[in-house]
């Protein structure tokens, strides 16, 4: 375990402008940025982070959203009713700690509790209680996982509300194996922006907005894969994929409508385990711009608005050459 007094408190952040705390963000890997670092986050892909802290992609700023403002509303309540519930002594911690050995690894914690414990304030939408049932989701103990491994505390408690309501503490333990692996995986992204070489895909639509991001113009070159038998078979595994996803969508598609069938004009169905419920949309409204066009020529250079295009991602099929019989062939 690391000894707590050498714990580098690297800048206070009080006083601290926005502009120069995301400064100091850059410069490292925090406690937010460690789940996708290491690939676990379901919202940032490494690529997608390694876009950021290459100063390649600005961050993007979710500070003035609903909820960036209610859980940063609600911090200092969810900490004080976690104080009185727990009988925990709660203190802020006015600053970006540093892990004395790995000065690459950051962190801002919500609260510090005691002499060796952590508190993550969280709140989440009712839709959201779901992730919690078996406790915290792994992302957000990645997040937990690097606190204790940047200032060596030997347990957090994760508050959450869920819902406005639904008020639940979970306990994290310290994990030496844990922080080791954690620590070993942050060092391969760490090296990745050091030397930078671009991490992997990932599948995610996070990695394929970084991708976007990163070649929004295509050159009018055709690139010869045919001689990489890495490329050929990843081609190859494409086509088998859309294939079967074709064939799903297929099934899909025949067993809705033999529901819809059934159902008739029934607003909804019943079955073991669970509901279709088939009804019509509110009325819709649309812009006519066709009409309007024609009524105002005039007007329409004036509101038009020219938007880059974007890349399309298509897929051809070579078509199978003819068999030619030998009688062909010698002629």
């Amino acid at each position: 375990m690391n000894n707590r007094s050498n714990v580098v408190r690297l800048v206070s952040t009080q006083g601290m402008s926005r502009e120069q705390w995301l400064a100091v963000r850059r410069g490292g890997i925090g406690s937010s940025d460690a789940a996708a670092a290491i690939g676990l986050s379901p919202y940032k892909s490494a690529l997608e982070l390694w876009l950021e802290k290459t100063g390649r992609k600005s961050a993007d700023d979710f500070s003035q959203s609903e909820a960036v403002f209610w859980g940063t509303t609600l911090e200092a309540i969810i900490a004080n009713v976690y104080a009185n519930r727990t009988g925990n002594k709660v203190r802020r911690v006015n600053a970006v700690l540093q892990h004395p050995d790995h000065p690459f690894m950051l962190a801002n914690l919500d609260r510090a509790v005691g002499a060796d414990g952590v508190l993550e304030v969280k709140t989440a939408g009712g839709h959201s209680a779901k992730f919690w049932e078996d406790g915290v989701p792994e992302h957000y103990q990645c997040q937990v996982i690097h606190q204790l491994a940047v200032t060596g505390k030997a347990w957090a408690d994760v508050a959450v509300l869920i819902g406005g309501q639904d008020f639940r503490i979970y306990r994290i333990e310290r994990d030496e194996s844990q922080i080791a692996d954690l620590i070993e995986r942050e060092t391969l992204f760490w090296g990745m922006l050091e030397s930078d070489v671009q991490p992997a895909v990932d599948g995610s639509e996070s990695s394929g907005s970084a991708l976007a991001f990163l070649y929004p113009r295509d050159s009018g070159i055709e690139l010869d894969c045919s001689e990489s038998a890495e490329l050929n078979a990843l081609f190859t595994r494409l086509l088998q994929v859309r294939a079967d996803l074709g064939e799903l969508e297929r099934s899909e598609s025949l067993l809705r409508q033999q529901l819809q069938s059934a159902m008739g004009e029934a607003t909804a169905a019943r079955f073991v385990g669970g509901r279709i419920s088939w009804k019509c949309a509110k009325d819709s409204t649309r812009f006519d711009m066709t009409r309007f066009q024609t009524d105002h020529p005039d007007l329409v250079n004036q509101y038009q608005q020219i938007s880059p295009g974007s890349r399309r991602f298509l897929v051809q099929v070579d078509k199978p050459k003819p068999q030619l019989s030998p009688q062909q062939q010698a002629a």
